[in-house]
């Protein structure tokens, strides 16, 4: 496969690939033997988009896909050009930053569902390290449900220079850890900030803590020690656009 093409595999992530920039879908690869409402749908939507679809078997996309969990469709398509650095990002904003910094996650599954709390939360980009982190793949693609297309995803060298640079910009660091001096529900998450996150069970290594303004826990009221890194996200992220949304409706008389 051409260097400037990539493999994706799931409905909703090629779905959301058409709606988002059709032209970039080269072809795509549907199972032969799904004549369901999804299949057709998704049928449709190429042919009003005019990309060809290519009927094949199941073994042809498992193949296609690495023996990925591809639900029966795949596609050839450009890779997305994105943003490749977190300035370009702060530069082209018109409202406070909202980041998502993610310390330690290797999963693709947990990257995506991260991605995709991210996108539905209005996150303007995802930050993580290069060398402890799973980068974008079909997977991650897969799990993100298009959020892939839409929240840039940044892998930066310098975990900790990264996050310095953020603070000079005036961006609030907020990590969350379960021995955070603050409660989630009684921090203020005004202005400009970035929530940091680590994988469930290792959390967050000592440079990426040492280098928050503030720790947050999340209250756990139930029998369980932990959440996945992508739940406490959404649970944070969520936090964050709802003291906005409060704060948005004051101003409005």
């Amino acid at each position: 496969m051409s260097a400037d093409l990539q493999l994706i595999h799931g409905f909703h992530a090629i779905e959301s690939r058409l709606r988002r920039r059709s032209e970039a879908v080269r072809e795509i690869y549907l199972d032969a033997s799904r004549h369901d409402r999804r299949a057709q749908g998704l049928l449709a939507l190429a042919q009003a988009h005019h990309v060809k679809v290519v009927l094949v078997d199941t073994k042809r996309l498992d193949t296609l896909t690495n023996q990925a969990r591809h639900q029966g469709v795949a596609a050839r398509a450009e890779v997305l050009i994105m943003p490749t650095d977190i300035e370009d990002v702060l530069d082209a904003l018109t409202e406070p930053p909202f980041l998502l910094i993610l310390d330690g996650v290797t999963d693709p599954h947990n990257l995506g569902a991260c991605l995709r709390v991210a996108d539905a939360m209005g996150v303007h980009a995802v930050l993580a390290p290069k060398d402890r982190a799973v980068g974008l793949n079909a997977t991650v693609a897969k799990v993100a449900s298009g959020a892939a297309d839409s929240v840039p995803y940044l892998m930066v060298t310098n975990l900790a220079r990264a996050m310095r640079d953020l603070k000079a910009r005036g961006i609030w660091l907020i990590g969350a850890d379960e021995h955070g001096d603050q409660q989630l529900y009684g921090a203020n998450l005004q202005g400009s900030l970035a929530w940091v996150l680590g994988a469930e069970g290792e959390g967050m290594r000592r440079l990426t803590r040492e280098n928050c303004d503030i720790l947050v826990r999340i209250p756990m009221l139930g029998s369980v020690a932990s959440l996945n890194v992508s739940v406490s996200a959404g649970i944070c992220l969520s936090e964050v656009r709802r003291q906005r949304m409060v704060a948005d409706s004051v101003k409005t008389p």
